[in-house]
């Protein structure tokens, strides 16, 4: 079986998985054309494409050239980009900018909305769980950071080589992106450029191949990107290339008529030096998807990434013991948030904490995913004032966020001064102004995509772990209570931490549903 071969993989590796993205990536899962199609897209006014692509002598590159000339001419004149040039003519600097920007604004117009309605949704709710080291992409549009909203992004060449990347909960995007117009790798100057720097690049990259399992998606094994790329990274490695990429090229491709479903190895030769590679053939990547999140790492990239970024402070300090804290997982949102973590053992610590049970009282292993579970469903029939008395001292000692008020209600506390008479000390859980259930990261995100949206919309148009971070953002005279219920008991397997990484979006979002339905 493909999941069964490719989870022994993963398990024997250095390290987690790296994703490496394509163009038939973004053409599975948004429905883009591939860049002839893209590109002819924006020849209405112009010549004919097939003039271009003549002319060019079918070099895309050399199309995007020609074509950005006439172009230039068509957007300052036309009326069907009045709108455009009011918006975007002092980002304007050369002859090909016009077309950089209407290309960029199309992708930005195009996202995972709605992906439920998809022939792939399967897929994208499995893509979205995954917490693989990083991911490197040459693709434009803003798919991935959709995808995997607390991965750090680097855009274009430029700086990725010149900055200083973890090489964990980040995307590499090195051809650019829809975000930021100039920074496409588009004509052959660009390509020009971007080869000039490719042993660089390589170099800089050169970690991730030998010690990462590296999953080509929405690639052909022929791509000459690919294939300039490889052979950069084996001439850095030199002769013994062969043997340390063994196992960590990875290509995941669709069948083709007559192929056979299954993993083989093969070899790629580029230049006459031969690249061991693995190739997966089918038309379902659920497999791949599953196998990847079968041998994640336990704790979120995102904070793996942010404890690297702090540990030079462990150096610099003259009193390393106050730069060493333990710190609930759950408040993690930047690199701030950490000085250090030493032993971050989210999983057991977490376990051992949740499976205290409140033996005296005759409750067996009550933990928080119950109360959860409970303040949903309302199924628990739990005692309330056991619960707020001793189960969530308990369970709540690893985290800030544990449903409180459906209990306090029960037990006939409602307001602020009936809590401060009951000599109760929940204040951990209690005492928190409305944006600490917001994932302060992403407010930018929220404000631009997200701003006018309702519920139902937020719920609808993105992939789970997405709207679980926008829902945390509306209003309560906007946050649909009902909505969010079914929503949250639709997603409950991933409130668990062994499961989804995102699992502390789930939590903080059903502590804001517990305040607004329950609380003061």
């Amino acid at each position: 079986m493909i999941k069964e071969e490719l989870k022994e993989i993963f398990l024997n590796a250095h390290a987690g998985p790296f994703l490496f993205v394509g163009s038939g990536f973004s053409r599975r899962y948004l429905g883009l054309e591939d860049w002839n199609g893209l590109l002819s897209k924006f020849c209405n006014g112009l010549r004919p494409y097939e003039y271009y692509l003549s002319k060019a002598n079918g070099n895309l590159p050399a199309v995007a050239k020609l074509m950005s000339e006439d172009f230039n001419e068509y957007w300052w004149s036309s009326d069907a980009y009045e709108g455009s040039r009011n918006k975007n003519q002092g980002k304007v600097k050369d002859i090909t900018s016009a077309l950089r920007i209407e290309i960029c604004e199309y992708l930005k117009s195009v996202s995972v909305g709605k992906y439920k309605e998809s022939d792939y949704s399967d897929e994208l709710d499995l893509i979205s769980q995954l917490n693989v080291d990083g991911i490197i992409t040459t693709n434009w549009d803003q798919l991935l950071e959709e995808l995997f909203p607390d991965y750090k992004v680097y855009i274009g060449q430029k700086e990725l080589l010149f900055s200083n990347p973890q090489s964990i909960g980040e995307i590499y995007k090195i051809h650019g992106c829809s975000s930021r117009s100039k920074s496409l790798v588009l004509t052959d100057e660009d390509y020009s450029e971007f080869n000039e720097r490719n042993a660089y690049l390589a170099a800089k990259l050169i970690t991730i191949f030998v010690e990462h399992p590296v999953l080509f998606i929405g690639y052909s094994v022929s791509d000459e990107n690919i294939a300039s790329l490889l052979l950069s990274v084996s001439k850095c490695i030199g002769e013994s290339a062969g043997e340390q990429l063994k196992n960590n090229l990875i290509f995941v491709q669709r069948l083709r008529d007559n192929e056979k479903e299954g993993v083989s190895e093969t070899f790629l030769t580029v230049d006459g030096i031969r690249i061991p590679i693995i190739v997966v053939k089918s038309n379902s990547f659920v497999s791949v998807y599953e196998a990847i999140h079968e041998t994640k790492r336990k704790i979120p990239a995102r904070v793996l990434r942010y404890c690297k970024e702090q540990l030079y402070e462990i150096v610099k300090t003259q009193s390393p013991e106050e730069k060493i804290c333990v710190v609930d997982i759950d408040q993690v949102e930047n690199k701030d948030d950490i000085e250090f973590v030493v032993g971050v053992g989210v999983v057991k610590e977490r376990e051992e904490q949740e499976q205290q049970a409140v033996a005296k009282y005759g409750y067996q292993a009550i933990q928080a995913i119950d109360l959860f579970s409970d303040l949903l469903r309302n199924d628990g029939g739990f005692d309330a004032t056991k619960i707020v008395e001793s189960t969530i001292p308990s369970v709540g000692k690893g985290s800030s966020y544990i449903p409180v008020y459906k209990y306090l209600s029960e037990i006939g506390i409602d307001s602020q001064a009936k809590y401060d008479e009951s000599g109760l000390d929940l204040s951990k859980w209690l005492n928190r102004k409305e944006d600490a259930f917001h994932t302060k990261t992403h407010a930018r995100s929220f404000v631009k995509n997200h701003k006018e949206s309702t519920t139902t919309e937020i719920i609808e148009s993105c992939t789970p772990e997405n709207a679980a971070i926008f829902l945390s953002f509306l209003k309560p005279e906007r946050f649909d209570a009902n909505a969010v219920r079914d929503f949250l008991i639709e997603n409950i397997d991933k409130f668990d931490y062994k499961v989804c990484s995102a699992s502390s979006y789930f939590r903080k979002l059903s502590c804001y549903y517990d305040r607004i339905v329950y609380g003061w």
